[in-house]
């Protein structure tokens, strides 16, 4: 059973990069974050944070080793996915259910950030021909 979602958390720990290379063509890489997602409600001048949770989210992408760099403990950010139910025991054998956030986007929010920088862009030709050879053809208007 899975169902979309979409949260704004903050990262409560280091996250985890893991690659599995069962297809030592295209190995399959994954990022972990553990994600709380509050639910801020106003309150006399402020916040106050009424039934939020902790969930583990997993984003599985081609890029999740550089993105382990790049996300922080304490950064805000934002999840599109979906949840999704795993049942396990613990060490006393007693069953227990977690809801899992699968990842398909998350973007990071500026709350708290101190700057931003971005690497250059790579120069592909074969994009740029495909687009009009990085050329920009004016718009007409009324």
């Amino acid at each position: 059973m899975s169902t979309f979602f979409v949260g704004e958390g903050n990262i409560g720990s280091v996250p985890e990069f893991q690659e599995f290379n069962t297809n030592p063509d295209e190995p399959r890489r994954l990022l972990r974050l553990n994600v709380y997602f509050d639910n801020p409600v106003p309150r006399e001048g402020g916040y106050e944070d009424r039934g939020g949770y902790w969930a583990p989210v997993e984003l599985w992408h081609r890029d999740a080793e550089h993105w382990s760099t790049l996300f922080q403990k304490g950064m805000r950010i934002l999840v599109e996915g979906r949840t999704v139910k795993e049942e396990w025991e613990d060490s006393e054998d007693n069953a227990r259910v977690t809801f899992k956030v699968e990842a398909r986007r998350i973007g990071i929010l500026p709350h708290r950030l101190a700057s931003v920088s971005m690497r250059e862009k790579a120069n592909d030709n074969a994009s740029s021909s495909r687009k009009g050879g990085g050329k920009k053809t004016p718009r007409k208007t009324g």
